[in-house]
């Protein structure tokens, strides 16, 4: 079978026409969805730690959640333990009883330095300076002990001890110690 000059053109024609179809569809069609389908695995790997990020967060989230009857408990307790009433009313009478029944007489307690809490939020921790004229060294040991003990919303910050001049029995002692009050702002 023999072709025609005609019918030799019309396949050239032809095969040139589906080639030219083919660079086309290559090159417009084809590269274009390969830029956006390496564009999406580009997007989709920068977003990966961001998802692991996420769902680390849901998981404390998560703790926190099944956490929070606990330490609300411990707050109503925290708060339970707190007189009512501003604390330059009850804490420096408070002290003084302290001390008396631990045997030390005199005592003065000034209120010192105000500081927002940064572990319990919705507590403030006032500063207060003790100070003991005269008192026994296993006297004042005692009561620093009884006083950590019966007291768990007061944390001892510094102590002081001087010997007394006049009477070695006897030591002049200053405390500082820290309270934890409610922040009524909250």
């Amino acid at each position: 079978m023999k072709l025609s000059a005609e019918e030799i053109k019309k396949i050239v024609l032809s095969t040139m026409v589906f080639f030219m179809l083919l660079y086309c569809y290559k090159n417009m069609m084809l590269d274009d969805l390969n830029q956006r389908e390496n564009h999406a695995h580009e997007t989709i790997d920068s977003l990966t730690p961001q998802i692991s990020d996420a769902q680390k967060q849901i998981n404390r989230t998560e703790v926190l959640k099944l956490k929070a009857p606990a330490d609300n408990e411990v707050l109503d307790q925290i708060k339970a333990m707190i007189p009512p009433g501003e604390p330059v009313a009850w804490f420096p009478p408070r002290m003084t009883d302290f001390l008396k029944r631990q045997g030390i007489e005199k005592s003065s307690v000034h209120q010192g330095s105000l500081a927002s809490d940064k572990v319990l939020p919705g507590f403030k921790r006032i500063g207060w300076s003790i100070d003991l004229p005269r008192t026994e060294f296993f006297q004042l040991a005692i009561a620093i002990a009884g006083l950590e003990n019966e007291e768990p919303l007061i944390e001892i910050t510094s102590l002081q001890i001087d010997e007394s001049a006049d009477n070695l029995q006897f030591q002049h002692a200053a405390l500082n110690v820290n309270c934890i009050i409610k922040d009524e702002k909250r």
